[in-house]
């Protein structure tokens, strides 16, 4: 007896397609947090304020409201875009995949710009100013003396960011996106067993979140080896 009554391989598929668009959205979201950190740091005023507006809209805006403004956002954007090279051209139609991903990067870019930021401003100075005492390069000190410190330090923060991604992606089934909380609505709506459906989601949410829980825990303990060597 099929227990999910057929709809087992969509909801893998669902399963499939939110690992996958929450890994998508954690690079570009992660390239998003360093340039936005950088920009936080910028000595040139305008920079930071711009950098300090876009970190301020990610994390004062519900995430569900910024995945509808992206989508809608962008569709509008670019009818209006080819509509002044082809003016009968009609309405562009943005997919759901592009447009979930690249909201969903802007809020991981938002939240890890402040876990960069803070990685950054948390390595000690003398360091930088021995390893540039020494006749390092400012680009050899970034290399070997701030990024791994950096990313050690940011790695908890990054951790958590991504665990809230995960879940997020659920968000992206309001605009039509076949992740798992849509393969679940779309087997509650044929099948009308709600219940075991969205139980069913539970669970893979709940196994994702302890995975990368337990791969993050073990990604803690490797970069920090260094660090008890050199306190023991």
């Amino acid at each position: 007896m099929d227990i999910f009554a057929g709809w087992g391989p969509t909801i893998a598929q669902g399963t499939w397609m939110t690992v996958e668009v929450a890994l998508v959205s954690s690079v570009f979201g992660n390239l998003a947090g360093m340039l936005g950190a950088a920009a936080s740091l910028s000595p040139v005023r305008a920079v930071r304020v711009a950098a300090d507006a876009y970190i301020t809209a990610i994390r004062g805006l519900p995430q569900l409201l910024l995945i509808l403004l992206v989508y809608f956002g962008s569709t509008v954007a670019l009818t209006r875009l080819m509509s002044v090279f082809f003016p009968d051209f009609g309405t562009v139609e943005v997919p759901p995949y592009p447009a979930g991903v690249f909201a969903l990067s802007l809020i991981f870019g938002g939240y890890a710009a402040e876990v960069y930021r803070g990685a950054f401003l948390a390595i000690p100075r003398g360091q930088v100013e021995a390893a540039l005492a020494v006749g390092m390069s400012r680009l050899q000190v970034f290399r070997t003396v701030e990024l791994p410190q950096m990313m050690r330090f940011a790695l908890p923060g990054l951790g958590n960011i991504w665990i809230s991604t995960l879940k997020d992606t659920s968000l992206i089934s309001i605009v039509g996106l076949g992740e798992l909380m849509k393969a679940s609505e779309l087997a509650t709506s044929d099948t009308r067993r709600a219940l075991f459906f969205y139980l069913t989601a539970g669970a893979i949410y709940l196994a994702l979140t302890l995975l990368s829980s337990l791969l993050l825990h073990l990604m803690e303990q490797r970069a920090a080896r260094g660090q008890k060597k050199a306190l023991a």
